[in-house]
């Protein structure tokens, strides 16, 4: 047994298994055109919820605290993109590249905005009072989402607002048998670029060093002279703009939002983190490319378990690593 256990560490350990699973759902799918269709629709919604879960996976991990609040980002998020999408419907829909993509680019801009601003507003406001108080925190936090879906109905509406794609990321690209949306390979992008930048701050520069450092040890951190309060103040602004910046990427893929988004997505956020274990990047994308290949495998092959599918991966992995994949913090 020891000597399985250290050849699959050998092999590249726990990354290996979104590869793992893929394979044995080729073998279920049967169909290889069916099967490339549906591991490219997960490996993109798996980025898009790395966008959401990231954030709260460095606020929930470093930081110590429960935001179930974070959702409520990723709802302001998808809905700011779409107005701005709606404002500017002559760029997204002519036929200059550049147009597009400033269109794009201008609603991703404004949801990250709204996240910093607000996240700094919502750090210092509601969870400054609550720091090492984690039920005071639950419940401020749950009532602050409450809130924040309020707003979102006097601003919006209840009803659902179509969300308009740039020209050049509709449609799809057919090989062969095989089609895939355009908007998902961009989804799929857009999350790997997210994903380096956050590796590389976090474990090649200063800042990420005394992020980890403060975690570890905080009072010799704030010995040294640094102001680690400002250090996780960043953190949680970074997050909250990650939740909107999944928030807007998340409401171009449905097409269709309604005041509930973020609360739909708050369980599914929550079991990516605590799969791939807290205050852990690396174990964010393992975790949300697992739940989202695993939804849509079980999705084709036994729709009414979808759902539940989640849920029994989370035990399961659970039962065989308590901390999550690859904890960063126990």
């Amino acid at each position: 047994m020891k000597d399985l256990a250290s050849t699959f560490e050998r092999f590249g350990g726990v990354n290996l298994l979104p590869v793992l699973l893929a394979l044995v759902a080729l073998a279920l799918v049967g169909s290889v055109s069916t099967w490339i269709t549906l591991t490219v629709a997960g490996l993109a919604m798996g980025m898009m919820i790395f966008l959401m879960a990231s954030g709260l996976s460095l606020i929930f991990g470093l930081m110590d605290v429960l935001n179930f609040g974070h959702s409520a980002f990723v709802s302001f998020g998808a809905f700011i993109a779409a107005s701005v999408l709606s404002a500017l419907a002559f760029w997204v829909d002519s036929d200059i590249l550049a147009l597009n993509v400033l269109a794009l680019l201008l609603a991703i801009g404004a949801a990250a905005l709204f996240g910093i601003l607000v996240g700094w507003l919502f750090e210092r406001v509601i969870i400054k009072p609550v720091y090492r108080d984690h039920l005071r925190q639950i419940l401020i936090t749950m009532g602050a989402l409450i809130v924040a879906e309020q707003i979102i109905l006097a601003v919006w509406g209840g009803s659902p607002i179509a969300v308009a794609r740039p020209r050049f990321l509709a449609g799809s690209l057919i090989f062969g048998d095989v089609s895939i949306e355009i908007y998902r390979i961009f989804a799929f992008g857009l999350g790997l670029i997210a994903f380096i930048a956050l590796y590389v701050i976090l474990n090649r520069t200063r800042v990420g060093l005394l992020v980890r450092a403060g975690v570890e040890n905080r009072e010799m951190v704030e010995a040294l002279g640094f102001r680690i309060d400002r250090l996780f103040v960043g953190v949680f602004v970074v997050g909250s703009a990650l939740a909107a910046i999944g928030g807007a990427m998340w409401a171009g893929y449905l097409t269709l939002i309604t005041p509930g988004i973020g609360s739909q997505m708050m369980i599914t956020v929550f079991i990516v983190v605590i799969i791939g274990g807290l205050g852990s990047i690396e174990g964010s994308l393992l975790g949300a490319l697992m739940v989202a290949l695993i939804y849509n495998y079980v999705a084709f092959l036994v729709p009414k378990m979808a759902l539940a599918s989640t849920m029994i991966l989370m035990m399961a992995i659970l039962l065989w690593r308590p901390y999550g994949l690859r904890p960063a913090v126990k």
